[in-house]
């Protein structure tokens, strides 16, 4: 799939979310930068897909994106049907940065921002100033730009072992 190809796992679908996680099961460096990477070709994936391609007039796909980082916990729950879990505050601080996104735009957390800067210093970004986030308090938010140069150079940083084809992606 399109997250194991940029080094990610994918958690759980739930719904119109999707989340994966960089840096698991397997360490990496370089875990927030793939994200980036993965979240810039999502939304690139999205914006060149016809809703409905016998429509054309009802436009692209649109989806929000948003990430943090920091630790979970992570364990296999369940017998009958086991599963990978994810669990712990920075769960639902990431979910909180998808909510609070807008269309076709990759809103960070200021960790997840500090993060990427770390490992990438060279990456664009851009303050959205000052938002309120529920259960957070009133955060300075960043988008990830999504410039072609950007991305590519995202892709250098990461390294040639990434593929960031995105195949299937959900509807919004």
């Amino acid at each position: 799939t399109a997250c194991s190809e940029a080094g990610l796992f994918k958690v759980e679908t739930i719904g119109d979310a999707y989340m994966c996680v960089g840096g698991l099961p397997t360490p990496q460096e370089d875990h927030t930068a793939r994200v980036a990477l993965f979240s810039i070709a999502a939304v690139k994936a999205a914006n060149s897909t016809l809703v409905d391609e016998e429509v054309p007039e009802m436009g692209h796909v649109n989806i929000r994106v948003g990430f943090h980082s920091g630790s979970v916990v992570a364990s296999v729950v369940g017998e009958l049907n086991p599963r990978y879990c994810l669990f712990g505050d920075t769960v639902n601080y990431a979910s909180r940065m998808e909510s609070n996104s807008l269309k076709n735009e990759i809103n960070m957390s200021p960790q997840a921002h500090q993060c990427l800067k770390d490992q990438f210093p060279g990456v664009e970004t851009r303050s959205r100033g000052i938002i309120p986030i529920k259960g957070k308090g009133d955060l300075e938010c960043f988008f990830l730009l999504q410039s072609e140069e950007n991305y590519q150079e995202i892709i250098r940083y990461c390294g040639a072992d990434v593929d960031t084809r995105v195949v299937t992606i959900s509807i919004e």
